[in-house]
């Protein structure tokens, strides 16, 4: 399997999979498979987010095997690459940061109402991401229900305690929280010229993150209804931003 499929180069794969043979819980895999395999299986799996039956055909197992060794392999991977992943008191003080929120979609389960996301019209976890100017990932906070508005969503990651709110740039989902955010045209008003000039030039710094956004997505397992049972998801989240982050250092 190619990059394009495993989202790793050579080099990368080949430490991966060192790490997780270090870990004791690869024991628990599906030996029909052997570590490498089901590291690959996994891999495949959150990069294209394949069918669990399609990538059992290609590797010549049961669907039953390849769910197994995505639960263990996944966990795994959550756990030794999580340390990539800036905690909130890591976060970088000083310069700017760029942040948004993002709807990770699933499968609408009837007793969990608040996923539904008025603003995407659809269900899934909330995810708020920060970036530096370049596009470099630099923190992304625990996944909330996506009822959760952005505001709500900001303010709980305590991130806007742990920096200076001045320095982040957001878009008008954002106003109030201290940040950086496009003039609100006004009831019964136009915007300055002034104004309008100051939207254009925070909407071209935003960009960056919504690129950013657009290449963790690029992991299709992020971009689609997710379909194993909702308590895996957050883990998967996890796995799937380390993942990101390990080959975009």
């Amino acid at each position: 399997m190619g990059k394009g499929i495993t989202g790793l180069d050579r080099t990368q794969l080949s430490c991966l999979v060192e790490m997780v043979l270090g870990d004791t819980e690869i024991s628990l895999a599906p030996r029909i498979l052997g570590p490498l395999a089901a590291v690959r299986a996994t891999l495949m799996y959150l990069r294209t987010n394949t069918s669990q039956e399609a990538i059992a055909e290609i590797m010549g197992v049961s669907q039953p095997t390849i769910s197994r060794a995505i639960s263990v392999v996944t966990r795994i991977i959550a756990r030794v690459l999580g340390p990539v992943l800036a905690t909130v008191e890591e976060v970088p003080h000083g310069g700017v940061h760029i942040i948004d929120g993002t709807l990770l979609p699933c499968w609408s389960w009837k007793d969990r109402t608040d996923l539904w996301s008025g603003k995407h019209k659809r269900t899934g976890l909330s995810l708020q991401v920060l970036v530096s100017p370049a596009g470099r990932l630099r923190w992304a906070s625990d996944p909330l229900p996506g009822a959760t508005h952005d505001t709500k969503a900001i303010t709980t990651s305590g991130l806007l305690e742990e920096i200076d709110p001045s320095c982040c740039i957001a878009d008008k989902g954002y106003i109030g929280t201290g940040v950086l955010t496009p003039y609100k045209k006004p009831p019964n008003s136009e915007l300055t010229k002034a104004q309008k000039q100051a939207n254009k030039s925070l909407n071209e710094i935003r960009y960056v993150v919504e690129r950013t956004i657009a290449h963790i997505k690029s992991w299709k397992i992020l971009a689609h209804d997710y379909r194993r049972p909702l308590h895996t998801f957050k883990e998967t989240i996890t796995a799937t931003l380390a993942l990101y982050a390990y080959t975009n250092p």
